[in-house]
């Protein structure tokens, strides 16, 4: 999955265009990760179908698209959908899963398993996060600040241990420290972001959800 601070940076951009309450949705924008935290598996809070990473948005809006006007829902939304479109596009760019191929940045192609490829993700991310706090100085208010209070709406995830989620989240982003670049480029990064909010907001126009 996009790592936590490419999910809050996505929700973040994402919000200068809807005007919601920005705690709230950066708190949605990285609450799905709750599940996988609680219960060791994502699958049913990311709306999976299968173990494939790729969120069914259609039943996520089958279920909660009444409820899209609650800024927590949305952020969540927001989440889904830019995992969507990180493991449809985005990494099948970088990884071919069926030949076990990765292409690094310096273009090189090089074969091993999903469970390496799924290593170099996470060395890229802790490089990736100071960067991209500095690109898009986002507003980190609620790590600190006590939780605000929700509507008890997404049952996916267990609501009552969102602290959970956000002292990991905290605890990642605190002990972050550069290290090798494998994958990722800046850049990159910075496109999928641009290309992931403009897009959402596109569907969320078409679909009548704002």
């Amino acid at each position: 999955m996009a790592s936590t601070i490419i999910h809050m940076a996505v929700a973040n951009e994402l919000n200068k265009k809807l005007n919601r309450d920005n705690n709230l949705i950066l708190l949605g924008g990285i609450a799905p990760d709750l599940g996988k935290i609680a219960t060791g598996s994502k699958i049913e809070a990311h709306f999976q179908d299968t173990n494939n990473d790729i969120p069914n948005i259609k039943r996520f809006l089958n279920k909660y698209s009444s409820k899209m006007n609650d800024d927590f829902v949305m952020g969540y939304f927001i989440h889904l959908y830019t995992d969507y479109l990180w493991f449809k596009y985005f990494i099948p760019e970088l990884f071919n899963q069926e030949k076990e191929l990765i292409t690094k940045l310096d273009g090189t192609k090089v074969k091993c398993t999903e469970n390496i490829f799924t290593l170099y993700v996470y060395n890229d991310y802790t490089n990736l996060n100071t960067r991209l706090l500095d690109e898009y100085n986002m507003d980190l208010s609620i790590f600190y600040n006590e939780l605000p209070e929700l509507n008890n709406i997404i049952t996916e995830i267990p609501m009552d241990k969102l602290n959970l989620l956000i002292n990991e989240s905290s605890y990642i982003i605190e002990n972050t420290k550069e290290k090798k670049e494998y994958i990722f480029d800046i850049e990159d990064i910075k496109t999928f972001i641009s290309t992931s909010t403009n897009l959402i907001y596109a569907y969320l126009k078409e679909k009548e959800l704002i």
